[in-house]
């Protein structure tokens, strides 16, 4: 019986000998798309060690996943960037984007949680999903009508991402203020007499620096309206006719056009 408590008592001890010292937190920011080797900070200078002992305490980085993102080295006690780090790729189009590392050393162990602050860059431009858009539009339709048009999307964050778009200018349309949406507003009414189809394109610019843009053309057809009446090609037309004239005689050749279609 004796033998049993002595036992539990060694094994209670050693089990907490092995648990590491979790010591103060460290966070770091970082530009996605880093060069390799690019220096992210210094956790020894962070964290009051002497550059001797991080060799002799066998510091190493262990990042949650199975990419090693950075890497310690150990003669200066930088922080450097050893793998791509695409922010679009790790966290989509998410607010904030942080990578979790395990600073750890031995002799005695002590561990340090690591954050990594990876900030967005603008490296995407603005695309559309088709590099055209086409909209029938019928020559009758009133002033102050909207066409939704597809809008513009950019792998980047924030001010980075989609800020505008600019039409090109044009007789008869312009964008809607509404922000919330992109749409064509007829300004002046169509004539499909003068034009029946009409190339416009649309330019969505990003905030960044330097900014970017991407562009998509609006083919527009206009539809024709039963808006002209027919016209003869003369205002009167006059004949002559014997009185002894056989049935069938033509009398007078009339046309008329109309410049609608159909």
């Amino acid at each position: 019986m004796r033998n049993s408590k002595v036992f539990f008592v060694t094994c209670s001890i050693c089990f907490i000998l092995t648990i590491p010292a979790v010591h103060c937190d460290l966070s770091y920011s970082v530009p996605e798309e880093v060069k390799q080797n690019h220096v992210i900070g210094n956790f020894a200078k962070d964290l009051g060690l002497e550059l001797r002992t991080i060799s002799t305490r066998k510091a190493r980085l262990d990042f949650d996943g199975t990419k090693q993102f950075c890497d310690i080295n150990l003669t200066t006690g930088d922080l450097i960037a050893s793998e791509r780090i695409d922010r679009e790729a790790l966290c989509d189009n998410k607010a904030s984007c942080v990578l979790k590392a395990d600073l750890m050393m031995e002799n005695p162990l002590e561990l340090h949680r690591v954050s990594l602050n990876v900030q967005d860059v603008n490296d995407n431009s603005p695309t559309f999903k088709n590099n055209l858009m086409e909209i029938e539009i019928r020559e009758s339709t009133e002033k102050g009508s909207r066409f939704s048009l597809e809008e513009a999307h950019d792998a980047d964050f924030g001010q980075n991402g989609v800020q505008r778009y600019i039409l090109q200018k044009n007789e008869n349309f312009i964008l809607s203020p509404d922000n919330d949406k992109v749409e064509l507003l007829l300004e002046n009414k169509l004539d499909r007499e003068k034009q029946k189809n009409m190339n416009l394109t649309l330019t969505a610019y990003d905030g960044g620096s330097p900014q970017r843009s991407g562009t998509v053309v609006i083919h527009i057809t206009v539809l024709d309206a039963n808006d002209n009446a027919p016209v003869f090609s003369k205002g009167v037309y006059k004949a002559s006719l014997l009185e002894n004239a056989p049935l069938g005689t033509v009398v007078v050749k009339v046309s008329a056009t109309d410049a609608d279609e159909g």
